[in-house]
C-alpha cells in the first residue's frame, strides 16, 4: 500500500507522490507568539510530527519548515500593555513554545524561520507583485489585487462574486475590491517599522509564509499543512500571491487537522480558540498529565476529523498509556534489558508476517495516517506481551517476546509513544516517591494479572503500590487511584 493523504485542494484523498524522489519537502503554519499554546496548537504540532516521522520511517528525507510570527498586530498590543519590546515578548513565548513541545515529544522541525528575520525576501515577492500588476499602492499600504488572480478560492472552494457580496459594508476605503488584503502595511505611531520601497511599515500576515516558504522549499514543494481554519483567507490569500509572484503551481498537497472542541456542563461545542476564551494551555494541562499522555489523547482521534476535549478522555488516555508502559515492564522482567526501538524493516515485515501488526500498522498510517487504526495495533503488540509473559520462559518464547518489544517500541517511536523505557524509569524512589507513570504502568500489570487470574502478582503489586502511599479502589471495569493525604 503506498501513502495517501486527503488533499484540501480538491478535496479528496489520493496517492502522495514526491516532486523529487526519495525527498519531501513540508511546510506547517506555526503558532503567532504573543501567549501560551493552548490545546489546538498542540494538536496541529502533534499531528504533523507523525507526519514527518511516518515518511522518515518510510525511507524519505525530509525537510521540515515551520515559521514563527514574531510581528503581528496582538503582539504589539500586548508589548505596549506590558511595556517591553516585541522582540522580547515574541522571545518569551517562543522559548515557552519549544518547552512545551520538548514535554509532547514533537521533534524540532528542521528549519524555524522567524518573520522578522525575513524581511528583504517579504519585499522583493511583494515588489514582484506589484510589477506584474498584481497589487497596488493605497494610501501608504501595498494591497493584493484579488481579482486580477483568476483562480482565488479554489482551495476554499469559495467563488469571488459569492465572496464580494459577503464583504462588509464598511469595507476599507482605499481597497479597490473589497477583497484585497494588505501585504504590506504603512508605519503607525508607537509601533514596530521597517523601510520599504513603499514607506517605512511592516508586513501583512499571509506574506510571511510565501516568502519564507519559496525561500526554503523552492517555488514548489510537496506539502503544507496547519489548523483548518487556516484554510481562508491565509492559505487561500498565500496561493494567490505565491503563484502571482513565480506564475509556477506552488504546493502539491495541502493538508489540514480539525477543530478541537470545547464541550460544556450542558453538552454544546464550540471550537477551543483564545478569542471564545474557552481554551486550556498545553502548559496548564502539563501540570496534571504527562505530555506522552497529552499526545495519545490527541492520536486517538482522526487528525482531519474535530475532537472533543475533556479531562475524562485525558484519563482514559493516561490509563491507555499505562496499559503499553505495563506490558514493556513485564516483559523486562522477563527479558531483563528491554530491547531497543530498531528501524522497521517493512518490506521484512510484508514477506515474513503479511498479516502480522507491523503490516496492518503501516496500511493504517499509509491511509492518510489512520493513527487511531495504528495506536490499536500497539495495544494489540502490548496484550501479546502480557500473553508471552503469562507463558513462561522458554527460548522460543523469549525470542517471541523479544520480537514483540522491538516491535511495540519501533511502532510507537512513529507516533512517539513507548519511548521511555529506560531501567530507571520504573523503579521506586524513596525520596520522590513513585511517579504517575509509574503508578498507571503497575496498575496495567496488576489488572492485567487479574484477568489471567494471577492473584499471587495481583496482591503483590498492590502491596508495593500501598507502601508508597498509593490507593486503589477498583471497580468492576477498571481502577482508579489517589495518593494518601
Amino acid at each position: 500500500m503506498t501513502l495517501s493523504l486527503y488533499n484540501s485542494l480538491g478535496r479528496q484523498k489520493q496517492p502522495f507522490v514526491p516532486r523529487v524522489p526519495g525527498q519531501v519537502g513540508i511546510y506547517v503554519c506555526g503558532i503567532t507568539a504573543y501567549d501560551f499554546c493552548h490545546i489546538g496548537h498542540a494538536r496541529v504540532m502533534v499531528s504533523f510530527d507523525v507526519l514527518v516521522r511516518h515518511l522518515r520511517a518510510s525511507g524519505l528525507k525530509v525537510t521540515h519548515v515551520c515559521n514563527f510570527t514574531d510581528i503581528d498586530d496582538k503582539i504589539i498590543r500586548r508589548a505596549i500593555q506590558e511595556g517591553i519590546s516585541i522582540e522580547a515578548l515574541s522571545s518569551r513565548f517562543i522559548d515557552a513554545f519549544d518547552t512545551d513541545m520538548a514535554a509532547l515529544g514533537v521533534t524540532p522541525p528542521d528549519i524555524q524561520p522567524k518573520a522578522t528575520e525575513h524581511l528583504p525576501e517579504m519585499r522583493a515577492m511583494i515588489q514582484t507583485l506589484i510589477d506584474k500588476g498584481l497589487a497596488y499602492e493605497s494610501g501608504g499600504d501595498v494591497f493584493y489585487a484579488v481579482d486580477r488572480f483568476p483562480a482565488y478560492g479554489l482551495l476554499s472552494g469559495k467563488h469571488l462574486d459569492e465572496l464580494e457580496s459577503g464583504a462588509r459594508v464598511d469595507v476599507d476605503s482605499r481597497k479597490r475590491n473589497p477583497l484585497d488584503f494588505v501585504l504590506w502595511k504603512g508605519a503607525k505611531p508607537d509601533e514596530p517599522q521597517w523601510p520599504s520601497p513603499w514607506g517605512a511599515g511592516r508586513p501583512g500576515w499571509h506574506i510571511e509564509c510565501s516568502a519564507m516558504g519559496v525561500k526554503y522549499l523552492g517555488e514548489s514543494f510537496d506539502l503544507h499543512g496547519g489548523g483548518r481554519d487556516l484554510i481562508f483567507p491565509h492559505h487561500e490569500n498565500e496561493i494567490a500571491q505565491t503563484q502571482g509572484a513565480t506564475g509556477k503551481p506552488w504546493v502539491t498537497c495541502w493538508l489540514h487537522n480539525g477543530f478541537v472542541n470545547a464541550v460544556d456542563d450542558a453538552g454544546n461545542r464550540e471550537k477551543m480558540s483564545k478569542s471564545l476564551d474557552n481554551f486550556r494551555t498545553i502548559r496548564e494541562l502539563l501540570t496534571a498529565w504527562r505530555g506522552e499522555t497529552i499526545r495519545l489523547f490527541l492520536l486517538n482521534s482522526h487528525y482531519r476529523a474535530p475532537m472533543d476535549f475533556s479531562l475524562e478522555l485525558l484519563d482514559g488516555a493516561r490509563a491507555g498509556l499505562g496499559r503499553l508502559y505495563g506490558a514493556l515492564r513485564a516483559a523486562e522482567g522477563i527479558l531483563g534489558t528491554l530491547p531497543e526501538a530498531y528501524p522497521v524493516d517493512w518490506e521484512h515485515e510484508r514477506q515474513e508476517y503479511p498479516q502480522g501488526p507491523g503490516v496492518r500498522f503501516r496500511d493504517a498510517m499509509d491511509d492518510d495516517l489512520n493513527t487511531p487504526q495504528a495506536i490499536a495495533v500497539l495495544f494489540e503488540l502490548a496484550k501479546g506481551i502480557n500473553r508471552l509473559v503469562s507463558e513462561g520462559d522458554s527460548p522460543s518464547q523469549r525470542q517471541e517476546l523479544t520480537r514483540h518489544v522491538a516491535l511495540l517500541r519501533g511502532l510507537g517511536g512513529i507516533l512517539g509513544l513507548c519511548g521511555e523505557v529506560p531501567e530507571v524509569h520504573f523503579r521506586f524512589n524513596p525520596e520522590g516517591g513513585w511517579s504517575d507513570a509509574e503508578v498507571e504502568a503497575l496498575i496495567a500489570q496488576r489488572n492485567e494479572a487479574r484477568r489471567n487470574r494471577d492473584f499471587q502478582t495481583a496482591d503483590r503489586i498492590r502491596e508495593e503500590l500501598t507502601q508508597a502511599g498509593i490507593v486503589l479502589e477498583d471497580s468492576r471495569d477498571h481502577t482508579i487511584w489517589r495518593r494518601e493525604a
